[in-house]
């Protein structure tokens, strides 16, 4: 009897963690790092690893992870003269822009989304202290 209940709990904690791994929609991503003269393969495999991580947007799937350094480089020139980043005295050479691309579900996400669409190019954007900092 006693083998029966452990031979149980065994099977209901298994199936309880693969439940909550399905959850985590950020899980089978694809990750391209790209090329960079303005950052370490290190520095942008830090910042796509702190976007997924941190990627929670209810009802959203994440499918891929990039940096381009082309794209990357434009969204920083728009972040820069119009964004936030005119007013937060932050240096170009310190911006880095992660482009995303995640599905979203029947009902817009948390309803700031289009419903059973596709997002590509989203930018997420982040900012290090400096050339030198972790």
């Amino acid at each position: 009897m006693k083998k029966n209940i452990i031979l149980l709990s065994i099977i209901f904690l298994t199936f309880t963690l693969i439940a909550c791994k399905q959850d985590r929609k950020v899980d089978n991503i694809i990750i391209d790092l790209g090329e960079s003269t303005k950052f370490s393969q290190e520095e942008v495999k830090e910042a796509i690893d702190t976007v997924k991580d941190n990627f929670d947007f209810k009802g959203c799937t994440l499918k891929k992870l990039l940096y381009d350094e082309e794209k990357s480089n434009h969204a920083t020139s728009g972040y820069m003269g119009n964004g936030r980043g005119s007013i937060n005295e932050v240096k170009a050479e310190n911006v880095l822009v992660i482009l995303s691309e995640f599905d979203v579900d029947s009902v817009g996400g948390d309803g700031s989304f289009n419903p059973n669409s596709t997002y590509d190019d989203f930018q997420f954007i982040l900012i290090r202290d400096g050339k030198t900092s972790d």
